[in-house]
């Protein structure tokens, strides 16, 4: 009688180690898909991107460089001091988006050009996102708000 018992909780714990594996495994291959890494002008530059995969871009928008096309395509350059990515984005725009003030953009490089399929501004006078922040303190061009 013992051994049976024995038997049924090896199974037990050789079924339940196996469902671990499998759900582990299929929840990674669920996100791989979901997770976009930040990255600054400057890191694009020194190590581009594939084309084919999609990333987070943020900086500031480059004062001048603003420029609507036909329709709701939209050319932009971001920077973060230190190097310089264009951008082509068609939708709408954030109302808060402006020249030389923080941006976050979605989408993926392509000859060059940073294809945004998503772009978040800033949300107040005093809002950027911390890997904005960060990638400008190691430019050295970072200047907190008034006030600060």
């Amino acid at each position: 009688m013992k051994s049976l018992k024995k038997k049924r909780r090896i199974q037990i714990i050789a079924i339940a180690a196996v469902a671990l594996v499998v759900s582990t495994a299929l929840i990674g291959y669920a996100m791989r898909d979901g997770i976009n890494f930040f990255r600054s002008p400057s890191q694009i530059a020194a190590e581009p991107p594939t084309s084919s995969e999609v990333f987070r871009i943020g900086g500031l928008v480059e004062e001048g460089s603003l420029v609507r096309g036909e329709g709701k395509t939209v050319r932009f350059n971001v920077t973060d001091g230190g190097a310089v990515v264009p951008v082509t984005y068609t939708g709408i725009l954030p109302d808060l988006f402006e020249e030389n003030q923080g941006m976050v953009g979605t989408g993926t490089l392509e000859d060059g050009v940073f294809k945004a399929t998503e772009i978040l501004a800033k949300h107040d006078e005093d809002y950027m996102p911390k890997e904005v922040i960060d990638a400008l303190k190691e430019q050295g061009t970072y200047q907190p708000p008034d006030g600060s």
